[in-house]
């Protein structure tokens, strides 16, 4: 199979492909139901936090008038304990014994701590030895004004962002609509890992890899499939894909063999590029098919996992409203790597950080079929086209792929 192949810097086909984007629509989603999500507007308080005037100490409240003279006696009139409260303005001469959070009663002016009372002779009365410079009250609106921006826009809700919108009892919020996934990988020779493996097949890998990566940015898979070389099926499971699908990725079939059906399928379409100035994964090719797009990836594992970072992730960062975790950085060769590269060549590795730099090298094997070092691989690192590579100590481009 021949036809015209134009091949573009990878920067360029990133821009092709963040470009055909627009991002999701938000939709109300429950409390407990939102761990992951991210917020598609702010959240404002509902009213001042705390709303009533609070209790920092188990201890005694007391008016300003009494707060001088020490050791004090006082008359205890009530007790508050958390939940409760004490209607009466509290007045000079009088105090209530109250608990740590508990609403502080009117009048009151501080609360002195437990361990500054002591009994006293008089039968209903308490000893306060001493006092503190502050009031111990934490006041109406300390932490959040009513109208106060909560949480904004863009925030992906955790542990913390769920209690914090428990305590304005907010059980009903918008977020961004989780993008919907087809995963497709091609080629008759893939047989599934629960299968047997007949003589001459492999395991799909491919399926199994971005199956995980898609799901670990928590975006929803809603089409899974190997599909064998046929032409005809292909065309059928990607259209019912395109009426359900936000992407739709592919493995395989964008080279140039006789059963390469995703190069010729990208022949009939919208095509984006079909061709990437890099290494591995240079056949990685883009189209609009029935409006939905398609990112199409190499079958080779290590040209599958690059590609992904690379090109399907930002796209799915850009759909969901959410920050990507690739970071892309200046790092230094830690050793050298000296083979001349026609493309740019995009290697899987490892990096260490000292002293605000961060070191990389090359984890395994750079061959595109590679997939021994996929879990070892914790950046990816370019090494420019040229007649030499890089040696150890010069600067590179480095993309982040998760923490140390």
């Amino acid at each position: 199979m021949t036809f015209k192949r134009d091949a573009i810097p990878y920067l360029e086909a990133q821009n092709r492909l963040i470009s055909q984007i627009e991002e999701l629509e938000g939709e109300r989603i429950s409390l407990y139901s939102s761990k992951g999500r991210v917020l598609s507007r702010d959240i404002v308080a509902p009213f001042d936090f705390p709303y009533f005037r609070r209790s920092g100490y188990d201890g005694f409240a007391i008016t300003e008038n009494d707060d001088h003279d020490y050791p004090i006696d006082l008359k205890v009139v009530a007790e508050v304990p958390c939940g409760e409260t004490y209607e009466k303005t509290l007045k000079p001469g009088e105090t209530v014994r109250i608990m740590t959070g508990a609403k502080v009663p009117h009048g009151a002016d501080k609360i002195i701590m437990l361990e500054q009372s002591k009994v006293a002779e008089q039968p209903g009365h308490i000893r306060l030895v001493n006092t503190q410079p502050q009031s111990n009250i934490t006041e109406i609106g300390a932490e959040f004004r009513l109208g106060d921006v909560l949480l904004k826009k863009g925030e992906k809700i955790g542990a913390g962002a769920i209690s914090l919108l428990a305590a304005f009892g907010v059980t009903e919020f918008d977020v961004m609509k989780q993008p919907k996934v087809a995963i497709f990988s091609t080629g008759s020779e893939l047989v599934s890992p629960f299968d047997s493996l007949p003589d001459g097949k492999i395991y799909n890998s491919n399926e199994a890899l971005l199956r995980t990566l898609v799901e670990e940015f928590d975006c929803m898979i809603c089409m899974q499939e190997a599909l064998p070389d046929d032409y005809q099926l292909t065309v059928q499971k990607l259209t019912e894909a395109s009426q359900v699908a936000d992407l739709i990725i592919t493995t395989g079939g964008v080279s140039v063999g006789d059963y390469d059906f995703m190069a010729t399928i990208a022949t009939q379409n919208e095509v984006l590029f079909n061709k990437v100035q890099m290494r591995p994964g240079s056949p990685t090719t883009a189209i609009r098919f029935q409006d939905t797009l398609i990112i199409a990836l190499s079958g080779n594992p290590g040209a599958c996992f690059t590609g992904y970072h690379l090109f399907a992730l930002p796209v799915l960062a850009k759909l969901s409203g959410k920050t990507s975790p690739v970071r892309q950085v200046t790092g230094i060769m830690a050793e050298d790597y000296l083979k001349n590269n026609g493309y740019d060549r995009f290697l899987r590795g490892t990096y260490t950080e000292e002293n605000g730099h961060y070191y990389v090298s090359l984890v395994g094997s750079d061959m595109s079929s590679s997939l021994g070092n996929l879990h070892q691989a914790t950046c990816l690192f370019m090494i420019p086209r040229g007649q030499v590579g890089k040696r150890k100590g010069e600067e590179v481009l480095v993309w982040l792929l998760s923490s140390k």
